[in-house]
């Protein structure tokens, strides 16, 4: 075979986390020479990976190479990134599925390496040791899946509206179009973490036309863009399957400095399936993690059947000056659509309040839990249609804002109220709510209130966009277990109180509320025999129509 070098540029694939992009990918050189295959590596970083002709006709005739095939040892003491990195590189090239090794165990020190995944991985019974205490670079993935397919640069789209249903485009296929004006800031988040706001975000999916897809229409109207970009979706779904990964937590100082040696998926149609992560080797300090499941700027993706860990809490001192708790996560999501997560539970218990809630989520829309059983749900700066069912969520509950519809049914709620609508972010959700079929167990039986909806908004904050309640509240057949309430409980009420000191007229909100309008109630029961209040602020609420069957 004619000797070549084919030189694959890993920073085609851009990286994100925790807001900073990363483009330092190494270069994997490969070449076909009548030699042993080898792997190798100069001193700056460039790895070198030698595939004798004879070896690239057995992997193209088997139909997928393995870790062992490039070097890798799978003893769990030897460093094997490279023969990672170095497998996945050969494997993009010539459209080959990875196998690893059956029970092998693979080492992943703090070297900066990146195996970027474009290809079927089936990481079977393998275990991957991943040691995040001495690293190069926190900031960068272990594992990239992404796609063939480059992002594209839209020209002549100047603005757009809410619920436009199409962009003046044509595009080679079906692309997930993620939008920003730097000009306007939204989620100016108010409290212990406040910030100035981020900038305006919105993230769709188009035909090769430009027609959007309106399960999840555009939520901003920009009458000025700063960046716009289509990325294509790939038609053909990428799986990961198995995988037993460990992380040797960090043993980094205590503040918002996130680690992100993980597994990022920035490829639309991608399934996960039968996935294990573990952390061992937490202490009394550490920094957090962005999530070893990363999700964004992409569609179409399923994690089921999978186990995840929640991260042990650490506090910090916030941007107020005053002690915090640092949010840190084991699964994270991203400006991406259509994500679903089904059949998965993490190894820590879920009303452990040691741990951390184990998902967040940003700019998102069509979010599904099925069958999952989680510490939380949470979308910090806003989501678009949210459905939990067949789960159980522990004690962090259900945290979310965002708009359109939130469905919530045949799940067990343990939190502190059924759904809490972030204070930080205004307690806003513009559209509906509806309950069916659920149980809710009040902080786990220890409680002295008990309330569905939770929030708080003093009209006082400009969070950068007007703030709702949900208009219509529908629940249907909600059983209450509040029969070890604390003394002097007045049984659960459908709102706290969401601004303690508007209890008449003279209150003036500088950013009005919209507050809900509607709450329709059908067979819902409280094991204390107490019946269903409004609100301990009966003036805050005088306006809604609560029906009860």
């Amino acid at each position: 075979m004619k000797n070549f070098i084919l030189v694959l540029f890993l920073f085609s694939c851009a990286i994100v986390a925790q807001g900073q992009t990363d483009s330092r990918g190494k270069n994997v050189v490969i070449t076909y020479k009548k030699k042993k295959t080898k792997v190798s590596n100069n001193k700056s970083g460039e790895l070198y990976v030698n595939v004798s002709p004879k070896d690239v006709a057995k992997f193209k005739t088997n139909g997928f190479v393995s870790y062992s095939d490039f070097g890798a040892i799978g003893d769990g003491k030897t460093d094997e990134i490279n023969s990672i990195a170095a497998t996945h590189a050969f494997a993009n090239e010539h459209g080959l599925t990875v196998k690893a090794n059956e029970g092998a165990i693979y080492y992943i020190g703090g070297k900066e390496r990146i195996a970027v995944v474009r290809t079927n991985t089936d990481f079977g019974t393998a275990s991957f040791i991943i040691d995040d205490t001495e690293v190069e670079n926190h900031k960068v993935p272990v594992f990239l899946v992404c796609s063939n397919l480059q992002p594209i640069k839209l020209e002549g789209i100047s603005s757009l509206k809410i619920g436009q249903g199409k962009i003046d485009t044509s595009l080679p296929g079906a692309c997930l179009i993620t939008v920003t004006d730097s000009n306007v800031k939204r989620y100016i988040r108010f409290g212990l973490n406040k910030n100035n706001g981020s900038s305006q975000t919105d993230v769709f999916v188009v035909d090769k036309n430009g027609n959007v897809d309106m399960d999840a229409p555009i939520i901003w109207d920009f009458d000025q863009i700063t960046d716009i970009k289509a990325l294509p979706i790939d038609e053909t779904q990428l799986t990961i399957t198995g995988g037993r990964f460990t992380t040797i937590a960090n043993k980094a100082e205590s503040k918002y400095n996130y680690h992100s040696r993980n597994i990022m998926i920035k490829r639309s149609n991608v399934l996960v399936d039968g996935l294990e992560h573990r952390i061992t080797g937490e202490g009394d300090h550490g920094a957090p993690y962005g999530g070893f499941i990363n999700i964004r700027d992409c569609s179409y993706v399923t994690v089921k059947n999978s186990i995840l860990t929640g991260h042990k809490t650490y506090r910090t001192i916030g941007r107020a000056g005053k002690p915090v708790s640092m949010g840190t996560y084991d699964l994270l999501i991203n400006r991406a659509l259509n994500v679903s997560i089904v059949n998965c539970k993490q190894t820590n218990d879920i009303n452990d309040r040691t741990y951390w809630g184990i998902l967040a989520s940003n700019y998102c829309k069509n979010l599904v839990y099925d069958g999952c059983s989680f510490s939380r749900f949470d979308a910090h700066m806003g989501v678009a249609n949210v459905t939990i069912r067949n789960s159980k969520l522990g004690h962090m509950g259900i945290n979310a804002i965002g708009t359109g519809t939130f469905t919530v049914e045949n799940s067990t709620i343990y939190g502190r109220s059924l759904i809490n609508l972030r204070s930080d972010y205004g307690s806003t959700w513009q559209g509906e709510f509806f309950i069916r079929n659920c149980v809710f167990e009040p902080s786990n039986g220890n409680f002295s209130s008990v309330n569905l909806i939770n929030g708080f908004y003093s009209g006082q904050h400009d969070f950068g966009y007007t703030c709702y309640m949900p208009e219509r509240i529908t629940i249907e057949n909600l059983q209450i277990n509040d029969s070890n309430y604390k003394e002097k409980y007045k049984g659960a009420a459908i709102f706290a109180n969401f601004n303690k000191k508007m209890t008449d007229g003279s209150y003036v909100e500088k950013f009005p509320y919209n507050i809900t309008k509607e709450v329709i109630l059908k067979n819902v029961t409280t094991a204390s025999g107490k019946p269903l209040r409004t609100s301990d602020n009966l003036y805050m609420f005088s306006n809604v129509k609560v029906k009860a069957d």
